[in-house]
């Protein structure tokens, strides 16, 4: 297999991925609480292993190399458990500037923000817009879990999609990095369902700290979680983010990448 992760490429062979016109993934997670059981860089671990799985699978068909992974985020509702690092969002659209700008600099046009954090989600989506201006470079964005929201649904069994520290992320740590589970706590790993932000029906929006949702800061429940259900998560989420960059949403009319140039 190919390597694909930039920090382990020399300049060289990233110059001539580059000359290929590869697509570089931008993993952005998140370091936070997850519950009694899980460590807080789930968000940083799970969007980091997709975009490896997805970049192995997608450069049978076109370039792509994942860059060093972002492993904080927007985790001020988390604030009230301790254990978080959070940024303010100007840190974050500076951040994600720079690394942006840097990439293009190096010679890519085709960069795809892969998100692991629900509470990035509605910044990702207004950044991203402004990125792709400020650089004049066509930025992409997606969540890891939206882009397998199919696979997700079906296979969990207590909720229909990703909540917090739940069925779905124990499930991904227990087939990705089962020593890192506090077992001794999954019984106390259960809360109310949520929304995400970003997909809320409400009409109105408030901000509202995680300890004011759940107690144990877990919503979802992590009790029914399992290896096997994991591996299938990660697998499914890969190969539908792989779909997506061999189908190269940077193609569509008025879209302008060097290689379209």
């Amino acid at each position: 297999m190919n390597e694909v992760q930039w920090n382990r490429l020399t300049a060289a062979e990233l110059r001539a991925l580059a000359a290929r016109d590869a697509v570089v993934l931008l993993p952005v997670g998140a370091t936070e609480q997850h519950g009694p059981h899980l460590p807080t860089g789930v968000d940083d671990f799970l969007a980091s292993e997709v975009c490896r799985r997805a970049a192995a699978l997608a450069s049978e068909h076109t370039g792509v190399v994942v860059a060093p992974p972002i492993p904080i985020g927007l985790s001020e509702h988390h604030m009230p458990f301790g254990g978080t690092i959070s940024l303010t969002l100007p840190t974050f659209h500076a951040l994600l500037r720079d690394i942006c700008r840097s990439v293009v600099r190096a010679g890519f046009s085709r960069i795809l923000i892969v998100n692991g954090h629900g509470g990035n989600m509605t910044a990702l989506h207004a950044l991203t817009t402004e990125l792709t201006v400020e650089l004049a470079t066509p930025i992409a964005f997606a969540s890891y879990f939206g882009a397998g929201r199919d696979v997700v649904r079906d296979t969990l069994e207590a909720q229909d999609g990703l909540m917090h520290a739940c069925e779905g992320e124990t499930s991904m740590m227990m087939a990705l990095s089962p020593e890192l589970i506090r077992t001794e706590h999954l019984d106390e790993a259960h809360g109310p369902r949520i929304t995400l932000p970003a997909e809320s029906t409400e009409p109105v929006y408030m901000a509202v700290t995680f300890d004011r949702i759940t107690e144990s800061g877990v919503a979802g429940d992590a009790r029914v979680a399992s290896p096997a259900k994991g591996e299938r998560l990660l697998a499914g989420c890969a190969r539908a983010l792989a779909d997506a960059l061999v189908r190269d949403p940077w193609a569509k009319e008025g879209v302008v990448t060097r290689s379209s140039r």
